[in-house]
């Protein structure tokens, strides 16, 4: 089974891309972040392209912001959508959705940002990933969560830690929120398969960022171990942030049990641009 996650970053601006995509890398479950459309709004403009393509959908969107999906060709049971219990900002946002595929619980989440350390955003996805813990511990044996965490696990991911400091995304509360979710049993199936290579799913628009290879690990998936111990392949499409029109984010595909494609990762096709020096580039933000 291969099961993949991609912040699309727009499904609306994205579907020249993801039909396409689908086509070629024909995942059996898709996990989609930022959609950025309501319910009615993401099946008028998707459902029947995805069911000629053989796939069940369970949206949990609202109109401009957020918004996750399921697709899946190997069933679609239990859908739950947010976060019983959890936080709001105020109200509760479409950040979260499960369901089980192939006898696996899947989860997509699309984590706060946090913007500022700090703020009111930082407490909230400090309190929204405390409630995604809870309701991870509650889950069955076999779980695989993924999406955009919008938390770089260490220092290894991020091309410079030196030009995140003061920023969100590294700071030691939320690297510990998501040690708190990997303390159930959950491993980052990614970097447990390429421990010391250079690997990130996030490039900025701006300045370049993408064609010199200065990114972030942001988008992670974490499996239990019945789900872990299935992993055959598990690597970043980068050849889907290439072109015209891409998303910020490249998909991360996870084989399970066979690979189709080989043991290719961990970054497919890997960057042309040699890495840069440390200090030798700064945040567009920094600028």
């Amino acid at each position: 089974m291969r099961i993949a996650t991609w912040n699309v970053n727009s499904i609306k601006q994205r579907v020249p891309r993801l039909l396409p995509w689908l086509d070629e890398r024909r995942p059996d479950v898709a996990c989609l972040q930022e959609t950025k459309l309501s319910d009615d709004a993401f099946r008028g403009l998707l459902g029947d392209e995805l069911a000629d393509h053989g796939y069940a959908v369970a949206v949990h969107g609202e109109a401009t912001w957020n918004g996750v999906a399921i697709l899946s060709r190997v069933g679609l049971d239990d859908v739950v959508a947010g976060l019983g219990g959890g936080p709001g900002f105020p109200h509760p946002e479409a950040r979260a959705l499960s369901a089980t595929c192939g006898g696996i619980r899947v989860v997509t989440v699309y984590v706060p940002n946090g913007r500022v350390p700090g703020s009111e955003h930082y407490e909230y996805k400090l309190a929204w990933l405390a409630s995604l813990r809870d309701v991870l511990a509650a889950g069955p044996d076999a779980t695989l969560v993924c999406g955009d965490m919008n938390i770089a696990p260490t220092d290894d991911d991020v091309f410079d830690p030196a030009a995140y400091v003061g920023q969100t995304h590294v700071t030691g509360p939320e690297r510990a929120a998501l040690a708190d979710l990997q303390a159930l049993g959950l491993r980052d199936v990614v970097r447990e398969r390429w421990p010391t290579e250079r690997v990130f799913t996030y490039w900025d628009y701006r300045a370049g960022m993408f064609h010199q290879d200065l990114g972030m690990r942001i988008d992670l998936v974490l499996a239990s171990a019945p789900v872990a111990d299935r992993v055959r392949a598990a690597w970043v499409d980068r050849q889907a942030r290439k072109g015209s029109g891409p998303s910020d984010h490249a998909p991360v595909i996870v084989d399970l049990d066979e690979a189709p494609d080989g043991d290719i990762g961990p970054v497919v096709p890997p960057p042309s641009a040699p890495r840069a020096r440390r200090g030798s580039a700064t945040l567009p933000q920094a600028r």
